[in-house]
């Protein structure tokens, strides 16, 4: 399978570490496993169940962003993504395992991270810990991907493609709203933050 290398997503996200590579791992599994290209438009959807840094690696393998409306951000705060190939139906759920965490890899990692963030680092706590960064990084892209993830074969429910909305002005700030975001209030077209919110503590 042909997809960006583990250099180009660190140049797009801009520093190495354990999150972006775990991405980049599970991203070439999902493509290879759903017999996936990436996506020049909309063939394929990535759902991501965190905000973290392994989405990065997701949309610059499979080309799904949220731009296109084929990157779906579901924030469940795990670190499992589904990715979805709609011309093969094939799709598979990704998920990391609990036994494969940083502090199960290199149990020195995090305090030795601390140190070297912390303001009165050394230049020697802050070369261990790039090595131990290193280490931990080439773990997950060298140890056997069922050692390192659950992968499950899913029959999802493909999401619909992006739509084209029409644009209404708010009457409040003037400004252009998508008509899948428009509110009512007072009988006139609103955006929301000009709608202002309305809770009863639910």
């Amino acid at each position: 399978m042909h997809y960006p290398t583990y250099e180009d997503v660190i140049r797009f996200h801009g520093h190495t570490c354990p999150g972006v590579t775990f991405g980049y791992r599970a991203a070439g599994i999902a493509m290879e496993r759903t017999g996936s290209v990436r996506a020049p438009d909309e063939e394929l959807v990535v759902i991501v169940e965190n905000d973290a840094c392994g989405v990065d690696a997701f949309q610059v393998v499979t080309g799904c962003t949220v731009g296109k409306g084929n990157l779906l951000l579901r924030d469940l705060g795990k670190n499992a993504w589904t990715l979805i190939n709609r011309t093969t139906g094939k799709a598979v759920r990704i998920a990391t395992r609990p036994s494969f965490s940083i502090e199960a890899i290199d149990p020195e990692f995090l305090p030795l991270r601390a140190r070297a963030w912390g303001p009165v680092a050394t230049p020697e706590e802050k070369q261990a810990y790039l090595e131990h960064l290193m280490a931990i990084c080439d773990a997950i892209l060298t140890r056997p991907a069922e050692e390192i993830f659950t992968i499950q074969e899913i029959e999802p429910e493909v999401p619909e493609r992006a739509r084209i909305f029409r644009s209404y002005i708010c009457a409040v700030c003037g400004e252009s709203v998508a008509e899948s975001r428009v509110r009512m209030r007072d009988g006139k077209t609103v955006c929301i933050p000009c709608a202002g919110e309305y809770t009863r503590g639910w």
